[in-house]
């Protein structure tokens, strides 16, 4: 049990951004369906709602949980959410052209791509957030 323990703390972020970024592929295509299959919106405009409320489930989780950033004064929570949100915005403009060309243009099945082009998203993102919006100074 000690070695679990061990390895938790070890790679405890890595891990939590890991579980919240299931999570957070969870809205993503959870409200991408609802909006795409139930409600029958566009491709686009299903993919951008889900981006919006994924995105902000992702700032929340990952300030308080994943990277502990403890600071809130309101100084620097603006610049976590700007910094966050931009980075976001770059990872949503890839997801809305991988979907575009991969779904509308090549004619893949919409719910395969929307789950590979998430796996992408979060990778980058990841990234993003480690090395310059929740940074340990």
């Amino acid at each position: 049990m000690n070695k679990l323990k061990e390895l938790y703390i070890k790679y405890k972020e890595a891990i939590r951004y890991l579980f919240f970024g299931v999570l957070t592929v969870a809205v993503n295509l959870a409200i991408y369906y609802i909006c795409a299959h139930l409600l029958d919106f566009e491709v686009m405009l299903s993919t951008v709602i889900a981006w919006i409320c994924s995105v902000t489930f992702a700032f929340i989780t990952n300030k308080i949980w994943v990277f502990e950033s403890n600071n809130w004064t309101q100084e620097t929570v603006f610049k976590e959410i700007i910094s966050f949100y931009t980075y976001r915005v770059l990872t949503g403009i890839l997801d809305v052209i991988i979907m575009y060309v991969c779904v509308d243009k090549l004619s893949f099945n919409d719910m395969l791509i929307k789950v590979v082009s998430s796996i992408i998203v979060i990778i980058l993102n990841y990234i993003a957030s480690k090395l310059v919006v929740f940074k340990k100074k």
